[in-house]
């Protein structure tokens, strides 16, 4: 499963493009007002510091606009694609856009009959978005398993983006459901990489190393005499 950085600010970009996990980014009007940025600007920042997708969301709701407005976004860098909620206006654009070589990741999907519409419009991504489900009392993961599960009945070339990610559990049982892709917050990715016998492992090592050193002195050993001959 690849990972996305659900994020739109530049430095936590910068900072997890440097572990070597991230295969794109995905933003929103709400993560991109945050920043206080130019929106195009702020994108095109972050496309110079990944080399797979960052997701720009138009802001438009008329099909005509939603195309105007992407082919304005798609200038800004070769890797930008074009974030669209799932709606017949949304459906109309990205059937346009599909023609047009333009990649359009739906978003706001929230059931199997809106990820296979956006499937059949020529979507290449489609964004479930499991917290929110979780937040209205519906099972988030089952409907991503679901929607999985139908798109490998029929061989959709669409990849499925487990969205509104909340832990790193949700990460580890989108990928065992099989999801394409996890887009997941900063804070989130972080967490992933943590665990406490980990820190007590590190601990012990560091904490058993610091008594080598100390009673290396002691016996009035240094470090070139213990160190390996050439």
């Amino acid at each position: 499963m690849k990972i996305f950085l659900d994020s739109a600010n530049v430095t936590e970009v910068k900072e997890a493009a440097s572990w070597g996990i991230l295969s794109g980014v995905t933003t929103n009007p709400t993560l991109a007002a945050k920043e206080g940025r130019d929106f195009k600007t702020n994108i095109k920042d972050i496309s110079a510091l990944v080399d797979g997708p960052v997701s720009a969301e138009v802001i438009a709701t008329a099909r005509d606009e939603m195309v105007s407005e992407a082919h304005e976004l798609v200038r800004i860098s070769d890797n930008v694609v074009i974030k669209i909620p799932v709606c017949l206006e949304g459906l109309a654009a990205t059937k346009t856009l599909k023609e047009e070589g333009i990649h359009v990741n739906m978003t706001l999907v929230f059931s199997v009959n809106q990820a296979i519409l956006a499937a059949r419009a020529g979507a290449a991504f489609v964004s479930p978005f499991l917290g929110r489900l979780d937040d209205i009392g519906t099972d988030g993961l089952e409907r991503l398993s679901e929607m999985v599960e139908t798109f490998r009945n029929y061989d959709f070339s669409t990849e499925i983006i487990a969205a509104s990610i909340r832990s790193p559990e949700h990460v580890v049982q989108a990928a065992q459901i099989g999801a394409n892709i996890a887009t997941v917050p900063f804070k989130v990715i972080e967490q992933m990489v943590k665990h406490p016998l980990t820190d007590l492992g590190m601990e012990r090592f560091l904490a058993d190393w610091a008594a080598l050193q100390a009673q290396l002195v002691a016996d009035g050993v240094n470090d070139m005499e213990t160190a390996p001959k050439a």
